[in-house]
């Protein structure tokens, strides 16, 4: 009896040291790559500024404002996450996107890649994917309000992206149209302010 019970105490043993989803390491591997700063709260190191917008930090949060423009990371994705925490002004337009690039022939103009919009009261509103000027993929319903904190994550892998607001998955999309880019955001209205005090990535392509 007890040679049986110290054989059963081998083979539990065995299986709980034993790697778990072994058919899906890759995916595991990279799902548990480290999130990056994008933001370090103190200054714009790391970032490029095209348009009319202003952008500066004030304790410890990015702000934009004075119009239309947009801020880039000089960190440019193809498979990743980014998660933020935001809060939009009364009426106001902005967006987070993603593998997107500057147009050539007008780098002041609207950007050349996906966006993941932040907009209150239009009809394709927060949550909504946006490919340039046009609203493409609707989002399941609106959570947010102006001059309120909210996250925003999205996940692009492939051709296939994923957008949470506040946890909540509202919205999925295949496309290849966009292969890699720059992070960025959105300045739109005048006598807007967009806030962001959390951004963060992690590379999914390793």
């Amino acid at each position: 009896m007890k040679k049986l019970f110290l054989i059963l105490l081998a083979l539990l043993f065995i299986v709980s040291c034993c790697p778990k989803n072994i058919g899906n390491n890759s995916e595991n591997a990279s799902l548990q790559s480290q999130w990056i700063p994008l933001f370090n709260k103190r200054n714009l190191d790391n970032w490029f500024v095209r348009g009319k917008a202003k952008w500066f930090v004030k304790d410890g949060i990015m702000v934009g404002e004075g119009g239309m423009g947009h801020i880039y990371t000089n960190t440019a994705a193809t498979d990743f996450e980014i998660e933020g925490t935001f809060r939009i002004s009364d009426n106001g337009n902005s967006g987070l996107y993603f593998r997107a690039n500057p147009p050539k022939d007008n780098p002041d103009g609207w950007p050349n890649g996906y966006e993941a919009q932040i907009d209150n009261h239009q009809k394709a509103h927060t949550g909504w994917l946006w490919l340039p000027g046009k609203p493409t993929a609707k989002a399941k319903k609106l959570i947010t309000k102006d001059n309120k904190w909210f996250t925003m994550k999205v996940q692009m892998i492939g051709d296939h992206l994923k957008i949470w607001v506040n946890n909540e998955l509202m919205t999925e999309y295949t496309d290849s149209k966009f292969k890699k880019g720059h992070f960025a955001i959105q300045g739109h209205n005048p006598g807007q302010k967009i806030e962001i005090k959390k951004l963060v990535y992690r590379d999914l392509s390793k």
